[in-house]
């Protein structure tokens, strides 16, 4: 696979269309030894990826990815993206980015998702986002 940038245009659009039934696919996606990390897992191998996932679509409501910036170097990427869901039936609507790396058949060795689980999600808790969003006011600086 020598064309990484068309490559990772697929991987964005399989991103972007992930569904229980696409998922699937998986071991198109990922290499069977690949390794994945996001703020709450550490995992190795296409079957434990394939687990979160499906974790995913068992805990959320619609929970689908919008792509916004892809920035491609060789067989490394940097993605940013949205990711939109319900939960309890209120919506949420998290940023972040992922670092991939692939292999030579074009398939993800690496996916490090960075993330700020503080703002984008334990805020928006009632009782434990009124104490984050007090704690990050002490802490930051007020510049004018």
């Amino acid at each position: 696979m020598t064309d990484f940038h068309a490559r990772f245009d697929e991987l964005a659009e399989w991103f972007e269309t992930l569904t229980p039934a696409t998922l699937e696919r998986i071991d198109k996606i990922y290499d069977q030894t690949a390794t994945f990390r996001d703020p709450f897992n550490q995992v190795a191998g296409v079957a434990s990826i394939r687990q979160i996932y499906q974790h995913m679509f068992e805990q959320l409501s619609a929970p689908r990815f919008v792509i916004t910036t892809k920035v491609v170097e060789a067989a490394g990427a940097f993605m940013t993206w949205q990711f939109l869901f319900a939960l309890r039936g209120k919506a949420y609507v998290i940023e972040g980015g992922t670092y991939f790396s692939l292999n030579q058949q074009g398939l993800i060795v690496l996916h490090r998702d960075y993330w700020d689980a503080a703002q984008e999600l334990y805020e928006k808790i009632p009782v434990l986002g009124a104490v984050l969003r007090l704690l990050r006011r002490k802490l930051s600086t007020s510049i004018a």
